[in-house]
């Protein structure tokens, strides 16, 4: 199979492990093995450098796994092989020095309430995620401050601070079904749970402790266990 430039030329061996590869990176990232997915991903790459898609995908595994500067990486190497003028726009804004609309009305709105910065930093973070997230699926941006409310909701609620949404309504200036559509579409894509180590920014997350108690509940039933 010859793919699009110079010194491209890819055997059908390599391109169905390649497929292999990407089928099973897909599956560890739903399964939240990040780690083997991005080696999958990046084998897929390796194999047939030129599908924009293990590219992409390969963004979203670095992303979910906190490391933004491989993710940014892996997108330009998807903006090289991708066809769609539009997706390739949407991705290129990622690499803009000025802060986009969504961002600028977090850092105003959530500092003028008093918000530590480090929580603003989360819901900056969160939005850059989703971003890669969302891979090939449409991103529409009509109303900014729909998503600025949601983000500044979604991060109130991993950190268990109190986030009335009647209040961040007024705030923002959208309905309060607006921003809870845009935090149940933060929550399932970026697959956030209470206390999420990404954007959790309290003094001693409360997982740390669950983690310990299934560690030694575990420990205690090997030796009950044991003869």
């Amino acid at each position: 199979m010859v793919m699009a430039g110079k010194a491209n030329i890819v055997s059908l061996t390599d391109e169905r492990e390649a497929q292999a590869l990407n089928e099973r990176g897909l599956q560890q990232y739903q399964r939240w093995e990040i780690q083997e997915a991005i080696e999958s991903f990046e084998k897929a790459t390796t194999l047939v450098p030129t599908n924009p898609d293990y590219h992409l995908n390969l963004a979203r595994a670095l992303a979910r796994f906190g490391n933004y500067d491989k993710a940014l990486k892996a997108l330009g190497e998807f903006i090289r092989y991708e066809s769609d003028v539009r997706l390739v726009d949407r991705f290129e804004m990622l690499f803009a020095n000025a802060m986009d609309e969504v961002e600028t009305l977090i850092t105003e709105k959530m500092t003028r309430k008093g918000v530590p910065l480090d929580e603003i930093g989360a819901a900056i973070q969160m939005w850059l995620e989703y971003r890669i997230a969302l891979g090939r699926s449409p991103l529409s941006i009509r109303k900014p401050q729909s998503w600025a409310a949601a983000l500044d909701y979604t991060v109130h609620k991993v950190n268990f601070r109190d986030a009335v949404l009647n209040e961040l309504s007024n705030i923002y200036g959208m309905s309060e079904s607006s921003i809870r559509s845009h935090h149940k579409d933060l929550v399932e894509t970026l697959d956030i749970m209470p206390c999420d180590y990404r954007y959790f920014r309290g003094k001693g997350n409360p997982l740390d402790k669950l983690v310990e108690a299934a560690a030694m509940l575990e420990e205690m039933e090997r030796r009950f266990r044991e003869p």
